[in-house]
């Protein structure tokens, strides 16, 4: 996996796919996981695009210089790589804080942001009713006293709670396990911290948010007001999905995505 520093982070990424031929893009993943969630995307867009993923700061095998990185730190350091493998503007597509960062990379730098595609994301994080509280507050003691195969399995219990989804749960669970301790608190107070909300009105590319009715973590409403926010910005809601829409209902999504990016 090619890694680069970045503002003084190292920033590890996969490039599928040739940049010669195809447009270009950038996938921001989820907290605690890493690029290889996006393996069922990249071997369809891989195609049509060439498409890069990235492991986010203190996720997988980057390494962040910054003691509490935020959502715009991680954004920076996406915008050096961009600057680095010489690229113009690319499509950016971001699963819940992976979105947060893809808004404020567009925010940050409109020039580099041709598209956006927001997957469970949220401009001002809230969780999704009484149950996402509690289940957050747990997370937050887990990630303070239990060992981190114990929030690992927590979180995937309630990405994929279906007893059919054993699978994608074992996955979820075995990559959580990996985090380190501090890595994912001080992601979890980047998370707290962002609020993008009185600026989306500045974002001017064509975007898509795509919703999982099933989603336990971020409420519908937080998705309904970004799309409000954004203009001209669309919303898709997918059936039977969760906030992890790419792995649950991978065909449906990936087809949502092509459609988006086709003529852009």
């Amino acid at each position: 996996m090619p890694r680069i520093v970045v503002n003084g982070s190292v920033l590890a990424y996969e490039i599928h796919g040739r940049a010669d031929r195809h447009a270009t893009l950038v996938l921001l993943h989820g907290l605690g996981s890493c690029a290889a969630d996006w393996q069922p995307q990249v071997d369809v867009f891989a195609s049509t695009h060439t498409v890069i993923a990235v492991d986010l700061a203190n996720h997988g095998a980057s390494r962040s210089a910054r003691r509490l990185p935020t959502m715009e730190t991680m954004a920076a350091d996406v915008e050096g790589l961009l600057a680095a493998l010489d690229l113009g503007a690319v499509h950016v597509m971001g699963l819940s804080i992976g979105g947060c960062v893809a808004l404020a990379l567009a925010l940050r730098a409109p020039a580099r942001v041709r598209s956006l595609v927001l997957v469970n994301a949220f401009a001002r994080f809230q969780p999704a009713g009484a149950a996402a509280a509690a289940s957050l507050l747990v997370r937050l003691a887990l990630v303070l006293g239990a060992p981190m195969s114990r929030l690992a399995l927590h979180v995937a219990c309630r990405l994929f709670p279906r007893p059919e989804q054993e699978g994608l749960r074992s996955v979820a669970a075995a990559r959580l396990a990996t985090n380190g301790r501090w890595a994912y608190l001080v992601t979890m107070a980047a998370i707290v911290r962002f609020d993008a909300r009185r600026r989306l009105g500045e974002i001017r590319c064509p975007t898509l948010v795509i919703a999982g009715d099933r989603d336990t973590t971020i409420p519908l409403t937080a998705k309904q007001r970004l799309t409000r926010g954004i203009p001209d910005a669309r919303l898709i809601v997918v059936a039977d999905s969760g906030h992890v829409t790419n792995w649950d209902q991978p065909a449906m999504f990936n087809r949502i995505v092509g459609e988006f990016l086709t003529g852009r």
